[in-house]
């Protein structure tokens, strides 16, 4: 995959988080970036990683995460979360974010889910 803009701020970013979250992280990464080819990655919006296609509203950007506590955290658009509450049950949540325990294997197939309807519900808004 070729490299995108930001890309080294993103490892940079990792490797500043306790190590134990360093592999969650990497793999919610990939999880992301393979679910939303072309997409540009960065963390120059909020300050932690995110990704973007240009040409919509928040200047594109549909999807980040970061580490917070005993957390990996998945942020994505209004209404994501929302409309699969009943998949994220038992998962600690906000109106945009969803909590994975840093203890438990992250459900990467739930990521993509999530990523795949944050990018459409911008997409959407867009129309």
């Amino acid at each position: 995959m070729p490299t995108k803009a930001g890309t080294s701020e993103v490892d940079e970013y990792i490797a500043s988080c306790p190590k134990e979250a360093q592999g969650n992280l990497a793999k919610i990464r990939s999880a992301i970036r393979a679910t939303t080819p072309g997409a540009t990655e960065r963390t120059d919006y909020f300050q932690m990683p995110g990704y973007s296609y240009p040409g919509y509203d928040y200047d594109g950007m549909f999807a980040w995460f970061s580490f917070r506590k005993s957390y990996i955290r998945l942020h994505v658009r209004p209404p994501v979360i929302q409309e699969h509450n009943e998949e994220l049950a038992g998962y600690p949540t906000t109106k945009a974010i969803v909590s994975f325990p840093m203890d438990k294997p992250i459900p990467l197939t739930l990521v993509k889910k999530l990523v795949k309807a944050s990018l459409r519900a911008m997409k959407d808004k867009a129309r």
